[in-house]
């Protein structure tokens, strides 16, 4: 079993615990796979908000709340949305990259640059930290009736590089760029896809003791609530943030 499936078992949920949150970060999406797919707005035609409605329906989010945002997207009048990310280090050397999606890229980077201050650490620049992970796309199916083992074979040929159980489910990683054909492959064969998404696997990990976990963790979630952050990685090993 593989890194990928490993760090997904360590940070799964960690980060959606408040439903708002949750819901807020899903709006982003939904806006933003619109924009990526040419202003599409019907799932059967854009493959990306297709997924991230399935993610909607697996964090519970109400149907109405889905609607609203894919009228938001597609109003002339809507905010111009973009993802900007950023990099650098926490306290004792940890590297930390943040996604964002924001509609004022001054604001982000003032609260961004903020955060790293106040907590030790420091904002560096593009490609600073980008290098120490690894891109990858990640699909959640039933393991009800199939043999995992089985499912890499089959998959191997789309980009599936990572297969492994989870609870109930299967978790099916490749590189970030195979997204599209795993998702149509799993589609065509008729898989219902229960979550997909995107991860930063680090290629290397830093153990830190007690204290100084929670100095890196003091930064983490700052980051995370910040309403336009959408994802934060980190190189702090997963066994210190138990």
């Amino acid at each position: 079993m593989g890194r990928a499936f490993e760090f997904r078992k360590e940070r799964k949920m960690k980060r959606w615990a408040a439903m708002s949150k949750t819901f807020a970060r899903l709006n982003k999406d939904i806006i933003l796979s619109i924009k990526e797919g040419g202003g599409i707005a019907e799932p059967d035609l854009n493959a990306r908000l297709r997924a991230v409605i399935q993610n909607c329906r697996a964090a519970n989010m109400p149907k109405d709340n889905i609607e609203r945002a894919i009228k938001k997207a597609t109003d002339k009048d809507a905010a111009d949305l973009k993802q900007i990310t950023f990099e650098g280090y926490g306290p004792h050397g940890i590297a930390v990259f943040v996604e964002t999606a924001t509609d004022n890229n001054n604001r982000s980077v003032a609260n961004v640059r903020s955060h790293f201050n106040k907590c030790n650490g420091n904002l560096g620049t593009t490609g600073s930290v980008e290098f120490m992970f690894t891109h990858v796309c990640h699909f959640k199916i039933s393991a009800e009736g199939r043999d995992p083992e089985e499912l890499e074979l089959e998959l191997i040929d789309f980009g599936a590089e990572d297969i492994g159980i989870d609870e109930d489910s299967i978790m099916i990683y490749g590189p970030f760029e195979s997204f599209g054909t795993l998702q149509k492959k799993l589609e065509e064969e008729g898989m219902e896809i229960l979550e997909s998404g995107f991860d930063r696997i680090p290629t290397d990990t830093k153990a830190l003791d007690p204290e100084a976990t929670l100095e890196v963790e003091k930064l983490i979630e700052k980051l995370e609530e910040d309403e336009d952050v959408q994802n934060v990685f980190h190189t702090m090993t997963s066994s210190s943030e138990d």
